[in-house]
């Protein structure tokens, strides 16, 4: 699994979640919501210190994470963040790996 986080993102995180580098940024499944992949289940996000990295990709210092119990939620899918373009707000988009 990857994680890919556009330029825009990356603004994001750093104007809504302060993030500054060395700070840890952790996606997982939530209760509640639907994604593409799950119904009944969302992404959350948080800055949280990770217990168990299973996928991580580093960008301006900013560790952006998957920890290992959450990877059945993307279910063999890399993991796109970029924001709305109308709303300016995250948007998830998942791609499946080969």
């Amino acid at each position: 699994m990857n994680i890919k986080v556009s330029e825009k993102a990356i603004h994001w995180f750093q104007d809504e979640m302060e993030t500054a580098s060395g700070d840890y940024v952790k996606f997982f499944a939530r209760y509640g919501g639907s994604s593409p992949l799950h119904e009944g289940f969302s992404i959350g996000i948080t800055k949280e210190i990770p217990d168990e990295i299973a996928a991580e990709t580093v960008i301006d210092g900013v560790h952006f994470y998957v920890e290992a119990r959450d990877l059945w939620f993307f279910d063999a899918h890399d993991l796109h963040v970029d924001t709305h373009p109308a709303s300016e707000e995250l948007a998830f988009h998942y791609h499946r790996t080969n």
